[in-house]
């Protein structure tokens, strides 16, 4: 049970880049959830996603060397579910259409959150070097943070806000 929620029902085993694959596997899993339940099912999954994670990761990672597998991806599917939180966000406080998702605000978002993952910036580095089942998850939580803040400010640069 555990393996098969952090690896996010196999995504991270795939060869090469596991933690792009398990952005990629969780980006129409967000779309259908938010499809569904709109922001507040998003919000909710991102929420029990992190908690199961925080489980399995720490199950997974006992007595290990290795804190950070690199088939863990529980915690790529929680960043980047953040990340689009603000595009579910707007669509549901507009009233848009719930199984709209727009397609650039979502391509924003897996970008700037693997880039933020991959380079592990400021805060992201700190979490990142807990070295703990909490840091595996919180450095995914606060690159998916950064990222849903890029999201914002370009959907308001896009949308004419701040011009």
């Amino acid at each position: 049970m555990t393996r098969i929620i952090t690896t996010f029902f196999g995504a991270g085993l795939l060869p090469k880049a596991p933690g792009t694959w398990g952005t990629l596997a969780a980006l129409p899993v967000g779309w259908v959830l938010h499809g569904l339940g709109g922001f507040p099912l998003l919000v909710f999954a991102t929420i029990v996603a992190f908690a199961l994670g925080l489980w399995a990761t720490t199950v997974e990672t006992r007595g290990s060397d290795d804190h950070d597998p690199s088939s863990i991806v529980i915690d790529e599917v929680v960043g980047i579910w953040i990340a689009v939180l603000p595009l579910s966000a707007g669509m549901w406080f507009t009233d848009q259409p719930q199984w709209l998702f727009p397609y650039p605000g979502w391509v924003t978002a897996f970008i700037f959150f693997r880039l933020f993952d991959i380079w592990k910036p400021w805060i992201v580095g700190w979490a990142d070097r807990m070295h703990t089942p909490m840091g595996v998850m919180l450095d995914d939580v606060l690159a998916g943070i950064l990222a849903a803040v890029v999201v914002i400010a370009a959907a308001g640069f896009a949308h004419g806000v701040m011009m």
